[in-house]
């Protein structure tokens, strides 16, 4: 029995039980306030999504932090796993609870994917008591990041606005001089007005009381160009927000969670830090 307590309490300490199991919540249980026209969740390999999800990972001893992630996809589809599952334990790990939002894409409908990561802004925060949720952040990464970023400068009240962001190699802007024109066509169409790119460049909608932001980027990233990532850190800082921009030398784009990527000791133990000063 002695040997046994000691193999669990080892376990523990390394985290490997930490995670309880995930809870997938339905965003629009009664009907979504919006339509993006689409009745499949997939086809040809993309997750056009037409029931938006949650899939929350309480974590066992909750910090009060707690994170919706958002993940990329271009807003043609969604990388589920390496953006998104697969950091699951390793935030749980740091007490963080942490969720993973399957969001439509917009199809013609700029509106939609907005909608659906602030509503699941309002459900974390619905189940603040549950979860041990004081402090509740949104991640994304990429299109994801363009999302989140959107989250971050466009919350319609308390309940969504972030209380901090983290963006992993953020689609930032709808400029056509240096966005990516895919996500740019998918959420906008190839032919929409300067307004429109306007209310969508997310550097020009930043504001004092913009959230804190947590910047992840690569210098030789030819799908992103690293200048998203600058122009939103050079926006918080103009409005005097908070904010920490990494950008590595190399890495390309899309690097995730994935054990390959070069500089992933790096930027996860920069942002370990970074979270524990949020506590």
């Amino acid at each position: 029995m002695r040997h046994f307590l000691t193999f669990l309490f080892t376990l523990c300490s390394l985290g490997w039980i930490e995670a309880r199991e995930p809870i997938v919540i339905k965003l629009w249980p009664d009907g979504a306030p919006n339509d993006n026209g689409m009745r499949a969740q997939a086809r040809d390999g993309a997750l056009y999504v037409a029931e938006p999800t949650l899939t929350v990972f309480p974590a066992e001893r909750g910090n009060g932090l707690a994170i919706v992630a958002c993940p990329g996809g271009g807003y043609w589809g969604l990388a589920m796993e390496h953006e998104g599952t697969a950091m699951a334990d390793w935030m749980n790990r740091q007490g963080i609870t942490y969720a993973v939002l399957r969001y439509r894409m917009p199809n013609g409908h700029h509106e939609v994917p907005l909608s659906d990561a602030q509503e699941a802004l309002r459900v974390m925060r619905r189940h603040a008591d549950e979860w041990n949720v004081r402090k509740l952040g949104i991640m994304g990464s990429s299109a994801g990041g363009h999302l989140a970023s959107t989250a971050a400068t466009r919350f319609a009240d308390a309940a969504t606005r972030p209380d901090f962001q983290i963006l992993f190699y953020p689609v930032i802007t709808m400029d056509p001089a240096f966005t990516h024109m895919g996500s740019h066509d998918n959420l906008l169409g190839k032919n929409p007005s300067g307004t429109l790119e306007e209310k969508y460049s997310n550097e020009r909608q930043v504001r004092p009381d913009t959230p804190p932001a947590f910047i992840l980027h690569c210098t030789d990233d030819d799908v992103v160009p690293v200048a998203n990532a600058v122009a939103y850190y050079s926006a918080l800082a103009r409005n005097g927000v908070s904010a920490s921009l990494h950008i590595y030398p190399t890495g390309g784009h899309g690097w995730g969670y994935n054990d390959s990527y070069a500089f992933k000791r790096q930027w996860t133990g920069e942002l370990e830090k970074w979270l524990q000063t949020l506590l």
